[in-house]
């Protein structure tokens, strides 16, 4: 499912316009990239949370040449599902 299909199916269930159901999704997705960056932990009960993590320097290696390279230390956005997600996926 992409963006503009999220909008109709969020349109479909919530008898919204197209337009204010995309000014809703798209409001959704900023919030949460709002908190992410401001360092925020981000939890919808039943449905999981969204939160950064550091992901500490590695060593890689370029796989055209094999030779060893230095990845930098970076911080990475994870989803863990919540215990009512999981349930209606499996």
């Amino acid at each position: 499912m992409n963006r503009s299909e999220l909008v109709g199916a969020v349109a479909g269930k919530s008898g919204l316009q197209k337009k204010d159901a995309e000014k809703a999704v798209g409001a959704l997705f900023e919030v949460i990239e709002e908190a992410l960056a401001g360092g925020d932990k981000v939890a919808v009960a039943g449905f999981g949370s969204f939160e950064v993590r550091d992901r500490p320097a590695r060593t890689g290696r370029n796989p055209q040449t094999g030779e060893e390279i230095q990845i930098a230390a970076t911080k990475v956005p994870v989803f863990k599902a919540g215990k009512l997600l999981r349930s209606a996926v499996r």
